[in-house]
């Protein structure tokens, strides 16, 4: 899809959690290849705003969606008011996620903090990948498409005194995408995760943490549109015989 064809064409992007950092990146990068983006946000509406200016810049349709990924109903919302807005869903990414709350020894962390972590991360992209399927599906009628789930290379390495929590629910992500890479293959659908090592968003600054470049082979942070280029091509045509992956984009970390 070139960027100014009309948008009765368009292919049609769902990013949750699309307002700041990778999300944005992607939903960004999603607009200049030609998709309409949703763009989903908790509680950053000016954030998501922007993203949505860019989007349109591009000659693209947007569509904000406040919906908070941790709640059901806000996630059946949220595919009800894209369908709304655009009649179709091609794609979702579904980027929300977070630590939960304060990061610690699991010794020292709240229950509240391991459920919203759990509910948002990986129990939220249960239910958001359900419904995508349920819209997708060639066998119950869509047209197939992508489900991207974000993970991250924390599931790996295991995140010790800051949040193990996270690198578990992260190692949920992957599980997730591969199984259900394989259940949906021949409903037209396919399944992928990019795996992000330290990236440099607002809410992960080098300038605070100089001590982690030396945990990255390559000596720097990534940046968002890195993240947003790997999305975008598993998401595309060029992917169309990869699903089940699992992609680091990590600087070799």
């Amino acid at each position: 899809m070139s960027k100014g064809e009309t948008t009765m064409s368009a292919p049609v992007m769902l990013v949750a959690g699309g307002s700041r950092g990778i999300g944005a990146a992607i939903a960004k990068m999603a607009s200049e290849r030609g998709y309409d983006v949703a763009i989903n946000y908790v509680n950053n509406r000016e954030a998501a705003e922007a993203v949505a200016a860019h989007v349109r810049a591009q000659g693209q349709q947007a569509a904000l969606i406040q919906g908070d990924m941790a709640q059901e109903a806000d996630i059946k919302r949220m595919f009800a008011e894209c369908e709304a807005a655009f009649g179709r869903l091609d794609t979702l990414v579904y980027n929300a996620g977070g630590g939960g709350g304060k990061l610690s020894s699991l010794a020292d962390a709240a229950t509240s903090t391991l459920r919203r972590a759990i509910d948002l991360n990986l129990l939220g992209a249960h239910f958001a990948a359900s419904e995508a399927i349920r819209r997708m599906s060639t066998r119950r009628g869509g047209n197939g498409g992508n489900i991207l789930f974000t993970s991250s290379r924390s599931s790996e390495y295991g995140n010790p005194g800051l949040g193990v929590w996270y690198a578990a629910v992260k190692n949920g992500i992957n599980v997730l995408t591969t199984a259900l890479s394989k259940e949906v293959a021949e409903d037209g659908i396919r399944v992928n995760a990019i795996s992000p090592g330290p990236i440099h968003t607002d809410a992960n600054d080098p300038a605070a943490h100089p001590e982690r470049l030396a945990w990255i082979p390559m000596k720097r942070y990534g940046q968002p549109s890195e993240v947003a280029e790997a999305a975008l091509f598993l998401t595309s045509p060029a992917a169309s015989f990869i699903t089940g992956v699992i992609l680091n984009v990590s600087g070799g970390r």
